[in-house]
């Protein structure tokens, strides 16, 4: 029985095995060029002194490429939970063949065992070889942007895909085998994964580990910039801050507030910044509209630099963040989530098909 799972499986898993050797190849190639142009930038920048307002030019070096790679990251797992997940014992169950293996020696459980093993922990194999080679090929552009925690980085990194693989794949089993019906099952994977990754990533993940908490100066030049905002229906004025620059950080929130952690009141602006458009002349004067929140421009205006200025004599930006040291931490936590969840389908599916299917 386990062979003849194997045939039926070896076809699609030939297939994988041929395009990630084709985009180890194209990686190892193209990765070497791409630390070289990192590393002479740096060099470059270095004996200038001016390293903070120039551009890497590895962000933009094999562009195209990056973006091929990041696509195919992204699309993995879930690809392989509709194409070898989802019709792995649904199809057995449209076409009756599941009959057969039950009538011969070998029981359900080794059947969906066999099975469930094969795709899954092949998916993960996969996932793993093709995160291997992006993690590594991106490596120099990762270091000039500083950003892993990012949306368009965290995820197509690391350890977590191989998680997704797992997920995704138990999914689209457990869908199968619920369902009996390989486009039911598909079109349920797709929703559950996008719907369990947005999840995870929106509410989840922001609470594996509590932020740490760091004051930067308004004047700072780590600090995120700030501006201001006219709500010319309720006549305020409200001062925000930007994400300070912490390498590698994910910010998650920042704002600006004094020692007692409160914000500057409209009596304060007023105070501090008379010559602050939408105090001086009134927001509708100001923003020439009426109605709604409105950022009002400030190049070549001087009062609201002079309202910074004296701001940071008794206010500071206050950000809340994960430092870049967590960030395998944070690897490692989503994995296990994922993880858990792909044992917890896959016992679904072991239970169900042996106490529930006739």
């Amino acid at each position: 029985m386990i062979w003849l799972a194997w045939r039926q499986f070896r076809v699609q898993a030939s297939i994988m095995l041929g395009l990630l050797v084709a985009v180890a190849i194209v990686a190892a190639l193209t990765g070497p060029h791409l630390s070289q142009v990192h590393n002479a930038f740096l060099i470059a920048c270095k004996q200038a002194h001016d390293c903070d307002s120039t551009t890497d030019p590895v962000s933009s070096t094999y562009h195209g490429l990056a973006v091929a790679l990041q696509t195919m990251m992204l699309l993995l797992p879930l690809l392989l939970g509709l194409f070898w997940g989802a019709p792995l014992i649904a199809r057995e169950f449209e076409t009756g063949t599941y009959r057969l293996a039950w009538s011969q020696s070998v029981s359900r459980r080794r059947w969906v065992m066999v099975k469930i093993g094969l795709v899954v922990l092949s998916a993960m194999l996969a996932a793993g070889a093709l995160s291997l080679i992006v993690t590594w090929w991106s490596s120099a552009s990762d270091a000039a942007q500083q950003d892993r925690f990012g949306v368009a980085t965290f995820g197509l990194r690391g350890v977590v895909p191989i998680a997704y693989a797992a997920f995704a794949c138990a999914f689209g089993v457990a869908a199968g085998a619920l369902l009996r019906k390989v486009v039911p099952a598909m079109a349920t994977t797709l929703v559950a994964y996008v719907v369990a990754r947005v999840a995870v990533a929106l509410w989840v993940r922001p609470h594996f580990m509590s932020p740490v908490l760091s004051s930067v100066s308004l004047l700072s030049p780590n600090s995120g910039g700030t501006g201001f905002s006219i709500n010319a229906g309720s006549n305020a004025v409200t001062v925000t801050a930007g994400p300070p620059i912490i390498p590698n950080a994910w910010v998650v929130s920042s704002k600006i507030v004094d020692g007692a952690g409160q914000s500057p009141t409209q009596q304060v602006l007023q105070k501090v910044c008379p010559n602050l458009p939408g105090i001086a002349s009134g927001p509708a004067s100001a923003v020439g509209q009426s109605g709604g929140v409105h950022a009002v421009p400030t190049g070549g205006q001087g009062a609201f630099p002079q309202c910074i200025t004296k701001l940071a004599v008794h206010y500071h930006e206050l950000a809340a963040y994960q430092p870049a040291s967590r960030y395998w931490a944070f690897q490692g936590l989503e994995t296990g989530v994922f993880l858990v969840l792909a044992v917890a389908l896959a016992a679904l599916t072991l239970w169900w098909v042996r106490h529930r299917v006739a």
